[in-house]
């Protein structure tokens, strides 16, 4: 089996081989000795006699027509032996329309905005990306042609804009510290620059880019004259300080001092390290806790800035979870029956690493490594109240590598491994795939997959193994696509990874159509016909079948809509309700459907409304929700934002206890209410307040109780009488201030309360559940933060001047 995979993977190689050249546009750019002030004037003599870049084209919605003249942009660069310099005129014949709303950095919000992409090894591969808003807002991206867009990632530059009688100005400075590019004398970069006028939802670039093709990185025009520029030592320090003062009703307030420091170096012109010693993620964003019924945990969004930033390549194959490093883990830890362990939220982080970043010739390398530290709790026996300690996790060793080839600008083939090795006698894992991901020459077809094994050290051993196999076409007007995958019983990736079914085999098929240029009535519009087959490999059983069709659209007057219809003709198997190896409950056929509609968000006032409902065939047994978010913007600093979310299930059976040998099941009804604000008000583009509040409040009650039979039915329970009913209610609260008082460098004050509870007695009045939660209940926390940015090349400079 693994010749034939071999095989097969040397015979795409081949077949993909081959790159495509095509005519490029192409800027050159002078050296420059001046001291350039980024004030948006572009008043230096330098900037008089570069090379302008213009004729931009459109992107969307009318691809490949050439910027009409009244909104002309001309673009010039500069550089020196520390930075490019870029200056951008950019003409609107209107410019009190200019959109230009305040918003956090990283955010774009409702604005016209400006930005250069850059590639310093001209291979189509990876693009640096620089965004200024016409509200001087900046954001940065890395992006690569197989991830897309890593919001996450930052760098240190300035920038600065300004609202004109003829539009807006940007000028930018972007050190070479932020950028990569090779050590040879004469360089030639990859090149783009990007314009939308936001209140056409016109976006446009100077190398045009062929939607039918997709490949947008590989569509990118140069960059020529810089000569003789070293790469710099790239060493930044990042020193915290925070401060914690927390306390509840119930608890004394207590205060808490915590420091810290993060760094960055570069090893070398391609290839970063990041370190966090003493790490602190008090300022975290909250998780949004659900009454989760299901047989599988829930998973949430990874909000600590070092495991979302620049983490690209470690997400090839999806198996890292970062979550896992730092959760109590699910082990063996021979607790009694009558005992009981109340665990830690988390288990502390004593440190973390990684490297990662490509080279010329399209190697891109990762390392993650992450310790935490041996955890004790406390285990209680029920009987006679004696306590002992229990270690409920070890010190453990997170780690995980990757090696990513790109080849013929737009290929790739992946190996990755992740481990993680616990200390004594607890389970150790390791992971490893082999991946690739192929395109021909004109970027039509594509071919990807892979091969992953996984093998697991515990009491019982158990080795397992995943293959998936897909093509597609992926341009022009029709596209499809295709695919099959196996994943057998024993393949195991949570200890790192998140994975909630095996031992099943799939088929997927996907065939769409899309315009790619407006017409009379849309300006976007695409219709998806979807469908998806599993089976359970020992019997052949379908375990989860759907046909889905769906369509998405944007309007003459750029407000979105679509929706969709979603059919399952067949029963289906499902093996992991019951909680018990090889019992599964039969789930009867359905179908339902949804909509949704959100309208421009340029204007002060929008709305997004989604209802959705699902019923199953010949029974009195459905779900239906919906959504509805209204939101306005004040002003350009002030705007508001309310979502409510209403979810009901009727006459839903699931699994709830165990009798004996029984399994109990209930048919239940659940009501899901969440209310939720979020704000923000911008006293300028790096002085923001943000408010966030959630109420969560989800009640299922239990109305027949049933045991399951062997052949997945239901049989009626006249025995059982505990009581399943649930009433679970969060609340979260967090109001901050962000100030970013220096390049890379933040104080940030959060104040933050939340609560929650969960009992057995259903109670459906609003008002008495909403006051009930903060009875005793509610938590403070104040915290202060601040961070300080040092970048060793002004450091160096500062002691010199000493």
């Amino acid at each position: 089996m693994i010749n034939r995979f071999s095989i097969t993977i040397l015979f795409c190689l081949a077949s993909f081989l081959l790159s495509f050249s095509q005519t490029k546009k192409s800027v050159s750019t002078k050296k420059t000795t001046e001291n350039i002030s980024i004030d948006a004037e572009l008043n230096e003599a330098s900037w008089k006699d570069a090379e302008i870049a213009t004729d931009f084209v459109s992107l969307e919605p009318k691809n490949g027509t050439p910027i009409p003249e009244e909104f002309k942009t001309e673009v010039k660069i500069l550089y020196s032996d520390d930075a490019v310099y870029i200056g951008a005129k950019l003409y609107d014949p209107n410019p009190e329309k200019i959109l230009k709303e305040l918003v956090e950095r990283d955010e774009i919000g409702t604005s016209d905005f400006f930005g250069i992409f850059i590639n310093g090894y001209n291979d189509g591969q990876q693009e640096f990306r620089f965004f200024v808003t016409a509200a001087n807002g900046q954001v940065d991206t890395n992006f690569t042609s197989s991830e897309g867009e890593d919001g996450s990632w930052n760098a240190i530059w300035e920038s600065n804009a300004k609202i004109t009688d003829f539009g807006y100005v940007i000028e930018m400075k972007i050190p070479y510290a932020a950028l990569r590019f090779p050590e040879k004398d004469k360089q030639i970069w990859g090149l783009n620059f990007f314009r939308e006028v936001r209140r056409e939802r016109q976006k446009y670039t100077w190398s045009p880019i062929d939607n039918k093709i997709g490949a947008i990185s590989q569509q990118a025009g140069l960059l020529t004259g810089i000569e003789n520029i070293k790469t710099p030592t790239r060493l930044f320090l990042i020193p915290y300080s925070s401060f914690y003062l927390s306390g509840s009703e119930t608890q004394k307030t207590k205060g808490e001092l915590k420091g810290g420091l993060d760094i960055k170096y570069g090893i070398n012109d391609a290839f970063t390290l990041d370190a966090i010693l003493v790490p602190d993620f008090g300022q975290t964003k909250f998780d949004n806790v659900v009454l989760n019924l299901g047989p599988f945990e829930q998973q949430f969004n990874e909000n600590r800035p070092f495991f979302t930033e620049g983490t690209d390549l470690f997400s090839k194959g999806n198996l890292l979870y970062s979550r896992r490093i730092g959760q109590t883990p699910d082990l063996n830890l021979n607790i009694a029956e009558n005992e009981s362990v109340e665990s830690p939220g988390a288990i502390n982080l004593v440190n973390a690493l990684k490297i990662s970043g490509r080279d010329k010739d399209g190697l891109g390398i990762g390392f993650l490594n992450a310790i935490t530290e041996k955890t004790m709790a406390t285990a209680t026996n029920s009987v006679d109240n004696s306590t002992r300690q229990v270690e409920i996790s070890p010190l453990t060793n997170y780690n995980v590598m990757v090696f990513d080839q790109r080849f013929n600008q737009n290929s790739s083939v992946t190996f990755i491994n992740t481990n993680v090795t616990r200390n004594g006698s607890f389970r150790d894992a390791n992971v490893t795939g082999l991946l690739f991901d192929l395109n021909n020459k004109t970027n039509k077809y594509n071919l990807s997959g892979g091969l992953k094994s996984s093998s697991i050290n515990d009491v019982e051993n158990k080795n397992g193994f995943n293959a998936s196999l897909y093509f597609a076409e992926t341009n022009g007007k029709f596209r499809y696509s295709f695919g099959s995958e196996y994943m057998s019983k024993d393949f195991e990736i949570n200890d790192l990874g998140i994975n909630f079914r095996t031992n099943y085999y799939s088929f997927s098929g996907n065939t769409n159509y899309r315009i790619l240029n407006p017409n009379k009535t849309f300006n976007t519009f695409r219709i998806n016909l979807n469908s998806y087959f599993e089976f359970y490999t020992p019997t052949n059983q379908i375990q989860a079948s759907n046909f889905n069709v769906n369509l998405n659209s944007t309007n003459k007057s750029n407000h979105y809509f679509g929706g969709g219809l979603n059919f399952n003709p067949f029963e289906n198997y499902d093996y992991y309700e019951p909680r018990v190896a090889n019992r599964y409950f039969v789930n009867p056929r359905n179908a339902g459907g949804f909509f949704y509609f959100s309208s421009n968000y340029n204007n002060k006032f929008a709305l997004d409304i989604n209802p959705f409902i699902t019923h199953v065939i010949n029974e009195n047994r459905y779900e239906a929700g919906i959504n509805i978010s209204p939101r306005y913007r004040f002003s350009d600093k002030f705007s508001l934002v309310y979502s409510f979310d209403y979810f009901k299930q009727q006459n839903d059976i699931g699994f709830i206890d165990f009798e004996g040998s029984n399994i109990i099941f209930a048919r239940r009804n659940r009501d899901t209410y969440t209310n939720s604000i979020s704000s923000k008000f911008s006293i300028s583009s790096v002085m923001n307040f943000n408010l966030s509040v959630r109420h969560y409040w989800s009640l299922a009650e239990n109305n027949k109780i049933n045991n399951l039979n062997e052949d997945g039915s239901l049989s009626t329970n006249t025995t059982y009488t505990g009581n399943r009913n649930s009433n679970f209610s969060t609340w979260n609260l967090d109001l901050s201030y962000s100030w970013w008082f220096a390049p890379g460098s933040q104080m940030s004050i959060l104040y933050r309360n939340n609560a929650g509870t969960f009992d057995r007695t259903i109670n459906k009045d609003f008002g008495s559940n909403f006051s009930n939660l903060f009875e005793d209940n509610l938590n403070h926390v104040l915290s202060v933060s601040v961070r300080y940015f040092i970048d060793y090349n002004q450091a160096k400079n500062w002691i010199k001047k000493e």
